[in-house]
């Protein structure tokens, strides 16, 4: 049989990459799209029938190429992990405007493009899941987020509207909360005062991300929330 077809978008060396080694591990051929070429070599060399394609997933232009791309050489996606994030942080008297557009396009349009990309197949097939990363600013607005916050809330609720339209038709739509720093190489030099436990792994989410891309349809999940066990909330 073919193997199901997973793309991840916003392949970095954290999260991104831990998705992709778990959907491979899990059976699919993966396509990982980030903007780091380099990267996405080496991740292809390490992940067996893996595909990775530079895209900029804030322009709808990039993100068709590299659907189309992921359909001609592997097939058609049946899962879609919305992983990629640009942020810029500041209160709203000092953020740049221009910050602000620039992280709505990728977290926001880039879901949308990604969804207009690969849902109709989905529809079709009356089968497949959208997950989505996000993280507590899609549920609050502090201060010092306001560059960064509104358009993870835009993300969020994109996102449900999406489940609403797509769920009746066979298609699960989740948003996995990640209320933690995550533990890559720069958090464990800004946090390098905090315990293993004050860290989530990359590996622990990319776990959750796929039981909920394979849940029974008899019992979805939209809303998810992962954070350590020690994190206070």
């Amino acid at each position: 049989m073919t193997p199901p077809v997973c793309i991840v978008s916003g392949v970095g060396p954290g999260t991104g990459a831990a998705l992709s080694r778990r959907f491979a591990r899990g059976g699919y051929r993966v396509a990982m799209l980030a903007r780091d070429g380099d990267r996405l070599r080496e991740l292809e060399a390490e992940i067996d029938g893996s595909l990775g394609l530079v895209c900029d997933v804030g322009s709808e232009d990039s993100v068709n190429r590299a659907v189309d791309a992921v359909r001609e050489r592997l097939g058609p996606p049946t899962v879609v992990v919305h992983n990629a994030v640009a942020g810029s942080f500041g209160d709203f008297l000092e953020v740049d405007p221009a910050d602000l557009e620039r992280n709505f396009r990728v977290n926001t349009l880039g879901l949308l493009y990604l969804a207009r990309a690969t849902a109709p197949a989905m529809i079709e097939a009356a089968a497949g899941a959208i997950v989505v990363t996000g993280n507590t600013s899609a549920l609050r607005g502090k201060s010092g987020f306001a560059g960064f916050a509104p358009t993870k809330a835009a993300q969020r609720i994109l996102a449900e509207s999406m489940a609403r339209r797509l769920g009746p038709a066979g298609v699960h739509v989740a948003y996995l909360v990640i209320d933690a720093v995550i533990d890559v190489p720069w958090t464990r030099k800004r946090f390098a005062d905090k315990p293993d436990d004050f860290f989530c792994r990359p590996d622990a989410i990319a776990d959750t991300a796929f039981w909920v891309a394979h849940q029974d349809r008899s019992a979805w999940s939209f809303l998810v929330e992962v954070r350590p066990f020690a994190e206070p909330w």
